[in-house]
């Protein structure tokens, strides 16, 4: 059914993509015959996300900023520049992978389209690989949320960005 979201068992090469990783999940959505790639559907999925969402970033950037954690795609430029907060580390028009390494953790998202001209799917990956005591307890606290957030933003990748 398209623009249904679901978590499927991840299919990625975690050693290539982040090596040490300790959480990896994915989540498809079916998005039909519609023509978009990787770059499209993560700028979807990002910037046409849900206000709750929105609202749950605001938050996490102001309960982070203390520890001194990065709040936006702060550090060296990305090869393919930011989409959202998100540097942009490799593309091809069927795979972006984006994210970023911090003090607590490093992360990255894998946006996979597949498929034919009838049928699409859109799969995102997400790696994180804890550095220290805090990035483990982050992860912990934010899992939960992770998850309704994944959800809520491929929901939007049918949609056309606003």
């Amino acid at each position: 059914m398209t623009g249904s979201v679901r978590e499927v068992v991840p299919n990625v090469d975690a050693g290539t993509v982040l090596s040490g990783a300790q959480f990896i999940d994915a989540f498809r959505v079916d998005i039909g015959a519609a023509a978009v790639n990787a770059r499209e559907a993560c700028t979807r999925m990002v910037l046409n996300g849900p206000r709750w969402v929105d609202a749950l970033v605001r938050l996490r950037n102001i309960l982070v900023t203390p520890f001194g954690l990065k709040t936006s795609g702060e550090g060296a430029p990305a090869p393919g520049g930011l989409i959202g907060l998100f540097p942009v580390l490799s593309e091809t028009p069927d795979r972006l992978i984006a994210g970023f390494d911090d003090f607590h953790l490093d992360f990255r998202i894998v946006v996979d389209v597949a498929g034919n001209a009838a049928s699409r799917q859109v799969t995102v990956t997400t790696l994180v690989k804890t550095n220290n005591l805090l990035g483990r307890t982050y992860l912990m606290f934010i899992t939960p949320f992770h998850k309704l957030v994944a959800r809520g933003m491929m929901g939007r990748i049918v949609e056309p960005v606003r």
